[in-house]
């Protein structure tokens, strides 16, 4: 049964705590128990043509919940979209039937995706919707998911939406499901704009409260909107559909703009292709050069210059390089076949714009030498899952690896494992396993060299498995003058038995410890029982793929370790994370 049906034929709000995957008493406590002006706090963020926007964001356990409950509307949306698309005219009513039309936080659309309606067309219009998010109130979500033809709820149910959804009687911007939530219920005013759009041979889009129409047309319809010395009217149409729909327009924002100029939707720029604003741009690699050579940077704000705050500019790099990215995808012609994974291997370096080889460098000063924590890179996502959990369930014993947790704090985590992506494949050349780690150690020296910043403050430390799999990156740094192995007593040709290796700057090797003259890996320092946890019937093999009687690492690392963590014994992981401490400890010392 789909879960946009099984949505549909619950009764009880045990029912939705099980659809939901979460426990039924932790749903009663969060709603009935804790009381709402506990579960949110408060901030705000300035708005790009001034003043500020108040965001209310849920406390981790609200947040969750609601976290679920997006996801589970998400999922709801793709039942609906599938079957919309099988069935684009409804005969039965005579009219076009359009799968969700909002390009603001659904899958597999973006502000990129948005911008790319509107590409190549004479005139763009622009207009917001005020107050947007204060516009969805306790009744008017309840009563959506009641009346709703795709929805039809319990009332019940939608009660228990509305109080898990809702803070003061409105949706509040911070919470993860409320997003998802405006988009279903704007989706009625979006099929009368995207049909009004057709009408004047219009492209319709929303995001969020961003709306756009364009046209390839010399003169922008008036039934929409005219302009007369910079003066905006809406069209009464228009103007009837959105406030019919519980809106209003907010005429500072409405515009029109030319093919002779900038064109901008949604931040980015559709004169001819989706591209970013050049001196967005700009200020970003003036940031990244002030940051290489200083360690800091300085932004403009409204009260003057200010020092920038990094996670801040690797969201601009980030969002750079997806518009950058999307665009070499669309590229004619075709993108080169030295981009694909498969092909392309290692030796990206020499395929990178300039752009991405900023945004490249910014990527190794962030995780590798200007670091605020230890970095810990491991051979695969499964190890950093080991790891995790075995320093969560020890955190007593190793206080330079987490924070322990107490009354008046929570357990936190003081190193920071490295998760590999395409991106980072493709960008930094390194994607988990011996083999690129050991790209990773030859390429150290020259990438660490271009930075002018002070020194690390962090070591770098790599994980690897205790095996064969390891001789590239021993013999490598056996011919290195910088490698120094500890302890002191350990000869060159004996490194498998060091505790660590110190190899260069703040870089550092650690390997699983051998099992007397054995080799290891880290998978040999579970205990046998947990070992031999059995999942739907299956027994672990670390060295196989799934079969029909056996699960492989990623199962074993999900659904054993890191769900049964509290009653797994890892002991056998203490001379592990010892030697993780003794590295942070000696770097320190030597810095």
């Amino acid at each position: 049964m789909s879960k946009l049906t099984t949505l549909k034929s619950i009764t009880t709000k045990k029912e939705l705590a099980d659809l939901l995957e979460i426990k039924r008493s932790n749903l009663t406590y969060t709603l009935y128990v804790l009381k709402p002006s506990t579960q949110y706090f408060q901030f705000q963020i300035p708005k790009k043509n001034g003043g500020f926007r108040t965001i209310d964001a849920p406390a981790k356990r609200l947040k969750d919940i609601q976290s679920k409950l997006s996801d589970l509307f998400l999922d709801c949306i793709d039942e609906i979209n599938k079957g919309k698309e099988k069935n684009q005219h409804n005969e039965k009513h005579g009219i076009h039937t359009y799968p969700m039309l909002s390009h603001g936080f659904s899958r597999k659309k973006s502000i990129i995706t948005n911008a790319l309606m509107h590409i190549n067309n004479k005139n763009v219009l622009n207009l917001d919707l005020d107050d947007f998010f204060d516009s969805f109130n306790f009744g008017r979500v309840r009563g959506f998911f009641i009346k709703n033809r795709n929805f039809e709820l319990h009332p019940d149910i939608a009660t228990v939406i509305a109080q898990i959804a809702c803070y003061n009687n409105k949706l509040p911007q911070g919470s993860p499901c409320s997003p998802v939530i405006t988009n279903l219920i704007t989706h009625s005013l979006d099929i009368k704009l995207a049909s009004l759009a057709r009408k004047y041979s219009c492209t319709y889009s929303r995001y969020a409260d961003d709306i756009t129409f364009s046209t390839r047309e010399e003169v922008f319809p008036r039934q929409l909107m005219a302009e007369e010395k910079g003066k905006y009217t809406p069209g009464k149409r228009l103007r009837r559909e959105i406030e019919s729909s519980g809106f209003t327009i907010n005429s500072k924002k409405t515009r029109i703009q030319y093919k002779d100029s900038r064109q901008d939707v949604t931040g980015l720029i559709v004169n001819k292709k989706p591209n970013i604003k050049k001196e967005y741009w700009r200020t970003a690699k003036s940031q990244c050069h002030s940051l290489f050579r200083t360690g800091t940077f300085y932004k403009l704000t409204d009260q003057g210059m200010a020092i920038g705050n990094i996670n801040e500019l690797e969201g601009q790099l980030n969002f750079i390089d997806q518009v950058d990215f999307f665009n070499r995808l669309r590229q004619k012609p075709p993108l080169n076949p030295l981009y694909k994974l498969e092909n392309h291997r290692k030796n990206t370096s020499n395929l990178l714009t300039g752009r991405e080889k900023t945004f490249s460098r910014f990527l190794f000063y962030r995780y590798f030498y200007g670091n605020n924590k230890p970095t810990i890179l491991c051979e695969g996502k499964t190890d950093n899952v080991y790891l995790k959990s075995a320093i969560n369930v020890l955190q007593d014993h190793y206080p330079r690896l987490a924070k322990s947790k107490s009354k008046h704090g929570e357990y936190k985590p003081i190193v920071h494992f490295f998760n590999y992506s395409k991106r980072t494949r493709f960008l930094l050349e390194i994607f988990g396993g011996a083999d690129y780690l050991k790209g990773f150690v030859e390429n150290y020296q020259k990438n660490y060299s271009f930075y002018k910043a002070p020194k690390p403050k962090n070591p770098v430390i790599l994980l690897l498995d205790n095996d064969s799999g390891s001789n590239g990156i021993i013999n490598l740094i056996k011919g290195l003058r910088t490698t120094t192995i500890h302890p002191s007593t350990t000869k060159k040709n004996d490194i498998k038995n060091a505790d660590f290796i110190h190899i260069m700057h703040n870089l550092y090797l650690i390997l699983t410890p051998l099992n007397g003259s054995s080799d290891t890996a880290i998978e040999d320092l579970f205990d046998a029982t947990t070992k031999s946890i059995k999942v739907g019937g299956k027994s672990f093999n670390p060295g196989k793929p799934d079969t029909s009687k056996e699960y492989g690492k990623e199962i074993f690392a999900n659904r054993v370790v890191k769900e049964k963590k509290n009653s797994i014994n890892f002991d056998g992981f203490k001379p592990l994370l010892n030697r993780i401490s003794a590295v942070i400890e000696h770097y320190s010392k030597h810095t």
